[in-house]
């Protein structure tokens, strides 16, 4: 059941001044915060997850014969019995308790969900296309030193956060648990549907990609082009991406950029666009990195990354459509972070047999 505070912000994003589209129910389609903290690549934290080599036993009795599990719940993929096949329903009570934990009013906005995606953002934006490299098949930032790449700083938060999820679910595998996770908090926090199937086995520190494959705040759209393209995106593809940053907000102990993009910080919508055209953006004078504060409050932020999407001619002209139309965001988002999660895993099921996830709030 969502909290007063979930509830609040879902109520708030129906409002008129925010105005995100209702879930899509398309069964197969192709935001602390996503703290894309682009300066050092869309986020921000750093510290390596924990890890257990401990294998644990399970035994399980069924009418008509009994069956054991053995699952090692560590830094490899884990390993579960030939005859355990997980179904949806197993992964929807994954889904289910992601979802009951993620409000926390002791954390940064008061839920754990924007940090969530940037998670599952960050274990996949490492993809290289060339090489084959990298992407969240693996769930490499468990090991230094992806865990402490600069574009990483801040996301223990997250990667601890799961470790209680993971330990009750030994059989699912950290680069399916993160991506999972940054599925559930997108549409908890009121963005939509994300289709999402398994098949991503974990991989060991050997398979650490280097540092630098995330994209800086302070750099222009040369830069995004790059970044983005590495991994095989077009520019619609890279505007709605970025667009996940209407949730969350920058830390100056992480980033060093400081402030959230929009002033509902833990609800998906199309506000960051919305904002992007119709607030006036000034340099923000303090002592850290260059970075812009809206005019009209100066309690909002833009990064210099952002403000490509308004600067070049192919990014603005996405933009403006997301800004005007939230259900073509929300639609072209889900497309392209499905296909973001997905990049490099060699999946053995059909992208047709992707699962939706029902919400908390579902009757």
């Amino acid at each position: 059941m969502a909290s007063a505070a979930r509830t609040f912000s879902r109520a708030f994003a129906r409002s008129a001044a925010v105005r995100p589209a209702v879930r899509s129910s398309r069964l197969a389609v192709p935001t602390q915060t996503f703290r894309t903290n682009f300066r050092r690549g869309y986020a921000s934290e750093a510290g390596s997850g924990k890890s257990s080599n401990t294998f644990l036993w399970v035994g399980l009795a069924a009418a008509g014969g009994a069956g054991a599990y053995f699952y090692l719940n560590g830094a490899d993929a884990s390993a579960k019995s030939a005859n355990f096949v997980p179904s949806k329903e197993d992964y929807q009570k994954v889904y289910n308790e992601i979802a009951s934990r993620l409000d926390a009013e002791n954390y940064d906005d008061g839920s754990y969900g924007p940090v969530l995606v940037r998670l599952a953002w960050h274990a996949s934006g490492t993809y290289d296309k060339e090489t084959g490299t990298g992407g969240s098949n693996g769930a490499t930032m468990r090991f230094a030193p992806e865990s402490d790449h600069g574009a990483n700083a801040g996301l223990k938060y997250a990667r601890d956060f799961l470790e209680p999820i993971k330990e009750k679910f030994p059989w699912i595998t950290y680069s399916d648990l993160w991506t999972l996770a940054g599925v559930t908090a997108i549409q908890e926090l009121g963005g939509p549907v994300i289709p999402w199937r398994p098949g991503r086995q974990d991989k060991d520190v050997a398979a650490c990609t280097p540092d630098g494959r995330l994209p800086d705040g302070d750099k222009d759209q040369k830069h995004v082009r790059s970044i983005f393209g590495r991994m095989g995106f077009n520019d619609q593809e890279m505007v709605a991406l970025i667009g996940a940053h209407a949730l969350g907000r920058c830390h100056p102990d992480r980033s060093g950029y400081d402030g959230p993009w929009q002033f509902s910080p833990t609800t998906f919508s199309n506000e960051f666009f919305r904002l992007l055209f119709d607030e006036k953006w000034q340099w923000k004078k303090w002592n850290g990195p260059a970075q812009y504060t809206d005019k009209s409050t100066q309690t909002l932020m833009m990064l210099p990354a952002d403000m490509a999407l308004v600067k070049d001619k192919e990014f603005k002209k996405y933009a403006e459509k997301y800004a005007r139309d939230s259900d073509a965001f929300f639609k072209d988002f889900s497309d392209a972070f499905v296909k973001l999660i997905e990049l490099g895993v060699p999946f053995t099921s059909k992208a047709e047999d992707r699962f939706v996830f029902k919400t908390s709030d579902a009757e």
